[in-house]
């Protein structure tokens, strides 16, 4: 028996939103990813604080986040819905 199903694995990357680098310490990611980037995170960003009539921008950190899923596909040579096609 030929296994005609072959997963397909792919990484998303996401990245958290911006925050004062000092309170992006305990940042979570998501539900289902991890986390990859370490400590306070990435200071690649800018957030933004509203002040009066002013919107003030300052440099900021977030973390990046992967999660691996694997999608099932029809291995070489197979196809159709039940990849039963050769």
């Amino acid at each position: 028996q030929m296994k005609k199903q072959c997963a397909q694995k792919l990484l998303i990357r996401m990245k958290t939103e911006c925050l004062p680098c000092s309170l992006n310490l305990g940042t979570q990611c998501p539900a289902g990813y991890t986390k990859v980037t370490k400590g306070t995170g990435i200071p690649d960003c800018r957030y933004y604080l509203e002040v009066k009539t002013h919107t003030l921008s300052f440099p900021g950190c977030r973390h990046q986040c992967v999660k691996e899923f694997e999608q099932p596909e029809c291995c070489q040579g197979h196809w159709g819905p039940d990849c039963m096609g050769r």
